[in-house]
């Protein structure tokens, strides 16, 4: 079930600029950071935690920035 991360990327380029230095941030690699925003990888309850933490998401918004369904266009 793909998610969309649209917002996440958002907040992302608003806090950040550019995943790479997001992935520094949160201690992971540009390249796991890359797969986990393009659902091919999932992310870890912990590394939600501290992405939300360092963005300042706050926990009742996490639904919306990890867990929006993406839309299929039939």
């Amino acid at each position: 079930m793909p998610y969309d991360y649209s917002k996440l990327d958002g907040a992302i380029t608003e806090k950040f600029g550019t995943r790479k230095k997001f992935s520094k941030e949160i201690g992971l690699s540009e390249r796991s950071v890359s797969l986990k925003m393009s659902g091919e990888i999932g992310w870890k309850q912990a590394e939600i935690a501290r992405a939300c933490r360092i963005l300042g998401i706050a926990p009742d918004d996490i639904p919306i920035y990890f867990f929006t369904l993406k839309v299929q266009n039939n």
